[in-house]
């Protein structure tokens, strides 16, 4: 089985009338799991250690989703795939408007939510078979900063606009004087329509991103081989050159985000008393999700202006040291608790100018030396698999960490956390010359 390129105009159908809306796409729901379930559940009275424990479970598709990757190169297009998620993203998002006034809504939003996050990391995989197959590694190379800016620009919509509108619309001084529960009704109804706009446009403006893989000869069409294709593409994956380092990097290369992730805008809601910043959602919707989501895709641009021009492997160091060390504006703000809403977003603006340089290393990484091969989209999907596994792992724990050790030291321990990602990028191997 082998992937098969394009042809005709599907092919030949510009990058920029669709690989802006796949990512944007793609960041929505992703976000909507990964970061807006944090803070709506925050704010519907749950503990750190509760929200750590239930959101930082739900990167469990974005782990597994190997396990299913090979049939999106088997069957179908990747196109279909990316359609069939964003509809079904939408219905679930739909129902979670329509959950959360329920008196059991939180398990029941619980499963929404891994819905959402299952069907999310289907879109990932066929969304990111797309970028790969209908785009040469000279054009993967060039779009890559604007890649992650669209990415960026759905996690502005849904934790930057959509989360400050919340605030907006709970405000009983400002606002509307809504309670939180109808609040994020009218926001997860939003986004539900957001994803079907999307769809509708992808339905005219994608090009199929390869179709179903073809197998090699007759006798492999049976239920048998293809039960021993399935198993070749992880028997293949592991057998990659030094595919322990490799694994190594993309496992650690974000250790210290993955703690990061979940509780940095609860630091900034949370009260003074808890060691927080007591900001409300309309500050840290444009603080975190606006200004420091604008600072991101400006560090993605740059990030992928800088492997352009120095090659990923000559530049590799540099993106780790913006990666992480500006972590350390959390150290300060958690020390200082500034109550200047401009200092604290200057500050956040630095860190995610950093992690917009910075994130383009593991994404291209994976794309260029990981995943070139026989099986293209489903390497890729498995590498993005154990990098998930990290931001699980660590999202999890994140919560009873904080809980345990109180901000302040709770972000120097993820300084600490950033050191394995420097030794790991230093030993980090390159066996396919893309230079040239």
């Amino acid at each position: 089985m082998s992937d098969t390129n394009e042809t005709g105009t599907a092919k030949t159908r510009h990058p920029l009338l669709w690989m802006p809306t796949l990512y944007f796409a793609m960041g929505v729901p992703l976000n909507v799991v990964a970061v807006v379930a944090a803070i709506m559940y925050k704010n519907l009275g749950l503990s750190n250690t509760e929200i750590a424990l239930y959101t930082g479970a739900m990167y469990l598709p974005w782990v597994v989703k190997p396990l299913w990757s090979p049939l999106i190169d088997m069957y179908k297009t990747k196109k279909f795939f990316v359609l069939f998620s964003e509809i079904l993203v939408a219905v679930a998002l739909g129902s979670l408007a329509l959950a959360l006034p329920l008196e059991g809504y939180l398990p029941i939003t619980i499963a929404l939510f891994w819905v959402i996050g299952f069907l999310s990391a289907t879109q990932d995989i066929a969304a990111d078979g797309v970028y790969i197959n209908a785009m040469t590694t000279l054009q993967q190379s060039k779009y890559i900063g604007m890649q992650g800016i669209c990415w960026y620009a759905g996690k502005i919509l849904a934790t930057g606009v959509l989360v400050s509108f919340t605030g907006y619309l709970h405000s009983s001084d400002n606002g509307m004087g809504l309670s939180w529960v109808h609040s994020w009704m009218i926001v997860m109804g939003l986004l539900a329509a957001a994803m079907l706009i999307l769809a509708a446009w992808h339905r005219i403006m994608l090009p199929i991103g390869s179709g179903a893989a073809r197998f090699d000869d007759d006798a492999s069409r049976g239920f048998k081989n293809v039960v021993l294709e399935f198993g070749d593409v992880f028997a293949s994956y592991f057998k990659k050159k030094n595919i322990g380092i490799m694994l190594a990097y993309v496992i650690l290369c974000r250790f210290g985000e993955g703690l990061l992730e979940k509780m940095g805008p609860l630091f900034m809601i949370d009260s003074a008393d808890a060691g927080g910043l007591a900001l409300s959602n309309v500050a840290v919707g444009n603080i975190n999700g606006t200004f420091g989501s604008a600072a991101f895709m400006l560090g993605a641009l740059i990030g992928g202006a800088i492997v352009a021009r120095y090659s990923l492997k000559r530049s590799l160091m540099f993106l780790c040291v913006m990666l992480n060390v500006p972590n350390l504006t959390y150290v300060y703000l958690s020390y200082e608790l500034p109550a200047n809403i401009p200092l604290i977003t200057a500050f956040i603006t630095i860190e995610k100018l950093g992690y917009g340089i910075g994130s383009v290393a593991l994404m291209l990484y994976m794309m260029q030396q990981i995943a070139p091969g026989k099986y293209k989209t489903a390497h890729y999907a498995i590498s993005t698999g154990f990098m998930a596994l990290s931001m699980m792992v660590t999202g999890m724990v994140s919560g009873r960490i904080q809980e345990a050790v109180g901000y302040q030291w709770f972000f120097i321990i993820v300084m600490i956390a950033t050191i394995p990602s420097f030794v790991i990028t230093w030993l980090a191997p390159f066996n396919i010359d893309t230079e040239s």
